[in-house]
């Protein structure tokens, strides 16, 4: 299970978004501080590629989805979770949604407010919905 992997990814998006540059010793200090194994690594770096390709795709989705809150007004750290997740739903085809929008809203429950779960859950859904045509 990839849970800790994606706390840590959570970790570095949110502490990247308050750097003006990608710090890849926080990076590898953060993989080696949750011990993660190379199949984890290889995870975490897959999904941050996607995120860095496709970042302005990504933020035109949050914007799109998260209706009466403007990027300016979502908590950072709610940022950071949809767009880990929503990198997973689009672009990494072996992930199953239901985990990804489960992972997110249970990193939401663990690191953001009281209601960061169910709104990101709720954008989450309505991505899968709108953007994949289910």
């Amino acid at each position: 299970m990839r849970t800790t992997a994606r706390e840590t990814l959570f970790k570095f998006i949110f502490s990247s978004q308050f750097s003006a540059s990608s710090d890849d010793g926080l990076k590898n200090a953060l993989y080696k501080a949750d011990k993660l194994d190379k199949d984890d690594i290889e995870y975490c770096n897959l999904i941050l590629n996607y995120i860095n390709i496709n970042k302005d795709e990504i933020n035109k989705i949050i914007d799109k989805y998260s209706v009466s809150f403007p990027q300016s007004r979502i908590y950072p750290a709610d940022k950071s979770i949809l767009s880990l997740a929503i990198a997973e739903i689009l672009f990494a085809d072996d992930i199953p949604d239901k985990v990804s929008v489960n992972e997110a809203a249970n990193i939401a429950s663990k690191y953001s407010s009281e209601k960061s779960a169910s709104f990101i859950s709720g954008i989450l859904s309505s991505v899968i919905k709108e953007e994949k045509n289910v």
